[in-house]
């Protein structure tokens, strides 16, 4: 059970709040038991989920995500993570409603094929990098705003293009940092991530343009008001250690590692999660 519980990696649901509050704090009328229901199925049960499909297949020796030597894996971890999609969807079916429902289903079936062995998404880098960052980014945001405001309708649901972008655009620039210290990982199973084919110094090239790109669309949709200088105020941490960061791996790339990877991970996902909480309080 305790393996279980670690593969499931429940607590790196946190990286992926932001988008969930983004959402929330751009709802003209977001229908609280809704909010809570949405927040549940997502980063309890179908984010652990997807977590527990890669673990399985991918039986990784290496550090992965919040693991920096995870255990082995069994089958009981394969239907654990069944146990909790199928509930995902019998509660958001119940709760939420059927377009949210129909979400989760599209989104359960790209994280097995992700992993698969018949399908394998993560071998194929560009493919893989932008449907993931697209699902976990653009359409979780849609999907959330939708199912917390059922009466919008959809001129108000294609005005939230541009946020739903910059959350895309936040991952194409972090997913690939994720994967930069499992490089002999990847290649022992022989799998071409997107950071692998950009090399070190690549992953963190792609990662300063498209940070550019959402500060651009943040200062987009904002404008220059209170709300964007909180962002600035709130975003220095994270930018200070990443400018930090960088400049180390230009001095020697085993720089690029497991701790300094999760710290930058925790770094973006508290100071985001309190900008829009705030937001979202306000």
């Amino acid at each position: 059970m305790k393996n279980i519980l670690l593969h499931l990696r429940i607590p790196f649901s946190f990286f992926l709040l932001p988008i969930f509050l983004f959402a929330v704090s751009q709802s003209p009328h977001p229908e609280v038991a809704r909010a809570w229901w949405v927040f549940l199925i997502l980063h309890l049960l179908l984010f652990p989920a997807s977590n527990a499909y890669n673990s399985y297949y991918d039986k990784d020796e290496g550090s992965i995500g919040l693991l920096e030597s995870p255990p082995p894996v069994t089958k009981e971890l394969f239907y654990v993570a069944w146990a909790f999609d199928i509930l995902a969807l019998v509660l958001g079916w119940l709760f939420v409603g059927e377009v949210f429902t129909l979400y989760l289903v599209v989104y359960g079936f790209i994280s097995k094929a992700y992993s698969h062995p018949l399908i394998r998404l993560k071998k194929y880098p560009v493919l893989s990098w932008i449907i993931v960052t697209f699902f976990q980014g653009a359409l979780t945001y849609w999907a959330v705003y939708q199912a917390i405001n059922p009466s919008v309708t959809f001129e108000s649901l294609t005005s939230q293009w541009i946020p739903a972008l910059v959350c895309t655009s936040n991952l194409l620039a972090i997913y690939p940092l994720t994967q930069v210290y499992q490089h002999e990982e990847d290649a022992r199973r022989g799998d071409m991530t997107m950071s692998r084919l950009l090399g070190i110094k690549g992953t963190f090239i792609n990662a300063n343009a498209w940070l550019l790109l959402s500060g651009i669309g943040y200062v987009s949709y904002f404008g220059f008001t209170v709300p964007l200088l909180l962002l600035v105020l709130l975003l220095f941490p994270l930018l200070a250690f990443f400018g930090w960061w960088t400049w180390k791996v230009w001095q020697d790339e085993r720089n690029a590692n497991f701790k300094n990877t999760m710290w930058l991970n925790l770094l973006a996902s508290v100071c985001l999660n309190v900008f829009f909480g705030i937001l979202c309080f306000l």
